[in-house]
């Protein structure tokens, strides 16, 4: 995952060109990206519940994490099989880039706001999770499964060894973070549901190939996911009040 900090230029030059016909530009970007850290002083007593019970459930996994893999490992045959290696696709770095490009271009060609906002939302959602789960990687130092180190092995600071960057799952924040922007801009719940799938392929595929304890792929997810329901609850919360809504609405990280 720290390739990731090597693309956000791209991503940005990206989102300034294909984006700034509707006002989704680095200026929002940069206001919306203050207000996301800023965050954590807006949280209820709740929220910080919430993500209590998140690390607590985080933790609880994690004990479990050894046996998962003994099982995952009885059998590999699928290792490179289709669904195996389109999870891994989906949670790669270029996947975000392709969907956001997809999805403005398609705006900028139909001129379709709708479109635009997704592909916006898209790298958004990347670049704030990305950022989130790579600083927790460095923070952790945890070795991947197939180092043989064993699950409870924390605390790896080398700048350079990508062995010991397990938790979260980089590959799973990208996947639940492409995939919550586009269930929660359907208004269709059978679309939602079927939007979910490749990133759920995604986390069971990085467990599969013994890339990730079953823990990383839990907390990864919920970082994507988490992210994604504030960019695209802030995006609409700004839409009410832009036609008149009656009140401002307080934003804060849902985290359910």
């Amino acid at each position: 995952m720290p390739k990731f900090l090597c693309v956000v230029l791209l991503v940005f030059m990206l989102a300034n060109q294909m984006f700034a016909q509707n006002n989704y530009n680095l200026t929002q970007f940069k206001d919306e990206a203050i207000d996301f850290l800023k965050q954590p002083a807006k949280w209820e007593n709740k929220d910080w519940l919430k993500l209590g019970l998140a690390s607590v459930a985080a933790f609880a996994i994690m004990q479990t994490d050894q046996s998962v893999r003994t099982e995952f490992m009885k059998e590999r045959s699928y290792y490179k099989s289709f669904p195996i290696e389109l999870g891994r696709m989906y949670g790669e770095l270029y996947s975000p880039l392709l969907f956001a490009g997809a999805f403005g271009l398609n705006g900028i060609f139909n001129n379709d706001k709708t479109s635009r906002k997704i592909g916006y939302e898209i790298i958004q959602t990347t670049i704030y999770a990305g950022a989130i789960t790579t600083a927790l990687k460095f923070a952790f130092g945890r070795a991947r499964p197939f180092t043989e180190k064993g699950s409870k092995s924390f605390g790896n600071k080398s700048l350079f060894d990508d062995s010991f960057r397990a938790f979260p799952s980089g590959h799973t924040t990208i996947a639940f973070s492409i995939s919550t922007v586009l269930a929660k801009n359907s208004e269709s719940n059978l679309v939602k549901v079927l939007c979910y799938v490749p990133a759920i392929l995604t986390a069971f595929s990085r467990v599969y190939q013994d890339k990730h304890w079953v823990s990383d792929v839990f907390f990864g997810g919920l970082i994507g996911y988490t992210v994604g329901s504030w960019v695209t609850s802030t995006h609409y919360e700004k839409e009410l009040l832009q036609v008149g809504a009656p009140e401002q609405i307080s934003i804060v990280i849902p985290i359910n």
